[in-house]
């Protein structure tokens, strides 16, 4: 209910074809175009603060322009620069992104693909990404040491300036090549051109970046490629036949473009890069040795679409796999099969199931499913409906606040008051603000005699620094719940030392696990459950989340579980999750320590 930025969505195509070829089987010279815009309206989920577009055209003689770009802000970015590219932006190369920031910064500048310019065509790079780096830091004093100065700072520039100066290193490597074999003149560009090596730029670069990415990049003499980082963290699909190379963030955005099946696209592999040459042959290349699997569980529960095949599957079980501590919360926690049963004869049937729209639909399903499949039918309705969206030029938080609690509705009378229980599943519960501020509030002119809220992902207890805009402790219900208890319990030694650990020794562990270790998982829900009640409400509430070994059951591909787990896969997680912590302490609550 409390929509996630996500950074972001890529989409790549290569036409293997002259132009000519799909103007004559297709009907239009802008085939390449218009598979590129639908790919991108497909991940529109991914990204609605801004989209660019850029192209390559190798037969463009000297003189004029050969590579193209076209970048927009806001929700309607993708329609805004469709709407804008003529029969100029036609070529062999297509690269497109959507964009979601989780840094803060906006403007146009910030806006991908980014662009390298040089007179050599070899030289010229175009860069795309759904990434974020934990280490930029690092690589900019890198970058510095060598006697760089980049523009502007951040992953972005940073990525593009350290991988163009690897790549001008290549092209220097082919000239020098050229030159002893007595080429000269545009014989030696021509030779630069159909010789470049993309894994040999790839790999002098990527290894210096920790973060999750899918990396995309294209050059004016016509390489390409995408490379994925070596946790897997971050998700690439690709297809190849002998008209196209397309890829993209997810596979049902291939399947539907292409008119294609599951087992037609395959999922680029941690370290992996996709790299097509001038002439348009591909090949798979080990940039990095693959570490230990962390591809995101994130994407499976929210971000990805739920049209693809497994992940609504993965869904639907993460519902299903609820069912026995939903009955328990509306069950007065019966104790043997034989009760259960009964009792469940009785409460099921003064039981309401429903969901907050929309991404929790399926899991709803799942969750419906595995009560029917056990004790019969159960009763459904649409009890939240999703009204209208938070606008951003509302500046105070009153405001902001008072906005908050009319996004929602509900749908009167859905509920028979004081006698239903009502059972309401999300995907996820991260700061608590939408429902503390809307959705507890409406759903308590419904007077159920209980509510069940209930998260198919766990308890969101740590930051993510891997392309999700949760990167602040103090914003998570969960963290700011142990804290409460902390303080209540006058156990404050434990925020000192982990204070300590986490300002003397940032890179040896994740000190801010020891914040959980000594409460339950039902004692920081009632916690939470006790800070996010609005006043003056009479509905009792109990939180039902996802457990740990139910995420990994129903989403055994996706291990990556850090924001709920605290088990970052990079050395550059750890530490930004205890400088976080650090913070915390010196900037929010202000102790003396």
């Amino acid at each position: 209910m409390e929509q996630l930025k996500h950074e972001c969505g890529v989409a790549m195509i290569r036409l293997l074809k002259p132009l000519s070829y799909y103007e004559h089987k297709y009907g239009t010279n802008r085939y390449g175009l218009n598979k590129l815009y639908l790919m991108m309206e497909k991940q529109h989920n991914r990204g609605q603060e801004g989209a660019g577009i850029a192209c390559v055209n190798l037969d463009t003689p000297a003189g004029e322009e050969y590579m193209f770009r076209e970048r927009a802000e806001g929700k309607d970015a993708i329609t805004e620069i469709f709407s804008r590219v003529d029969e100029t932006f036609i070529g062999q190369l297509y690269m497109g992104h959507l964009r979601y920031s989780t840094t803060g910064k906006s403007g146009l500048q910030y806006v991908h693909p980014f662009l390298r310019r040089n007179n050599w065509r070899a030289k010229n790079l175009c860069l795309c990404g759904n990434f974020n780096m934990t280490n930029i830091d690092e690589v900019f004093r890198f970058l510095t040491s060598q006697g760089q100065s980049p523009r502007i700072y951040g992953d972005s520039y940073i990525t593009l300036e350290l991988m163009g100066h690897r790549l001008d290193r290549e092209v220097e490597r082919l000239f020098i090549e050229a030159k002893d074999m007595g080429l000269e003149g545009t014989d030696v560009t021509a030779y630069i051109d159909q010789h470049v090596e993309m894994g040999n730029v790839l790999k002098t670069t990527m290894p210096h970046f920790d973060g999750g990415y899918v990396m995309c990049g294209m050059t004016g003499s016509g390489e390409m490629f995408a490379v994925r980082d070596p946790w897997g963290i971050r998700p690439g699909f690709y297809y190849c036949d002998d008209e196209i190379i397309a890829l993209a963030s997810e596979r049902p955005v291939l399947q539907t473009t292409f008119d294609l099946q599951a087992e037609d696209i395959h999922e680029l592999q941690p370290g992996q890069a996709l790299i097509v040459n001038k002439s348009g042959s591909n090949r798979l290349e080990q940039i990095m040795p693959a570490q230990q699997l962390s591809a995101c569980s994130f994407e499976r529960i929210y971000f990805s679409r739920g049209s693809d095949r497994d992940i609504y599957q993965e869904r639907k079980r993460l519902g299903e796999q609820l069912t026995g501590p939903i009955l328990k919360a509306i069950g007065d926690d019966v104790a043997n099969t034989e009760q259960l049963v009964r009792t469940t004869e009785q409460l099921v049937s003064t039981t309401v199931f429903s969901y907050i729209p929309n991404t929790a639909e399926v899991a709803f399903y799942g969750m419906t499913d595995g009560f029917r499949k056990q004790y019969g039918e159960v009763r459904t309705e649409k009890v939240v409906w999703k009204d209208i969206k938070l606008r951003t030029f509302i500046s105070t938080n009153t405001e902001r606040n008072d906005l908050a609690a009319h996004v929602y509705d509900i749908s009167y009378g859905s509920l028979r008051p004081y006698e239903d229980n009502l059972v309401i599943i999300d995907d996820s519960i991260v700061r608590g603000t939408t429902l503390r501020e809307s959705i507890f509030k409406i759903l308590d002119r419904l007077h159920p005699r209980k509510i069940v809220m209930v998260s198919s992902s766990p308890q969101i207890r740590y930051p993510d620094y891997y392309g999700i805009d949760m990167s602040r402790l103090e914003e998570l219900c969960a963290f700011r719940a142990a804290i409460a208890i902390i303080q209540e319990r006058s156990m404050q030694q434990i925020i000192a030392d982990t204070y300590r650990k986490c300002k003397e020794r940032p890179m040896e562990a994740n000190h801010v696990r020891s914040i959980y270790e000594p409460f339950t998982t039902e004692e920081i829900n009632r916690k939470i459950v006790e800070m996010l009640r609005p006043e003056g409400m009479q509905a009792p509430i109990e939180l039902v989340f996802q457990s740990i070994d139910g995420l990994h059951h129903a989403c055994p591909a996706h291990p990556g579980d850090w924001y709920f787990t605290g088990h970052y896969p990079t050395p550059g997680g750890i530490r930004l999750c205890n400088e976080a912590f650090v913070n915390y302490i010196e900037n929010v609550l202000k102790m003396q320590l």
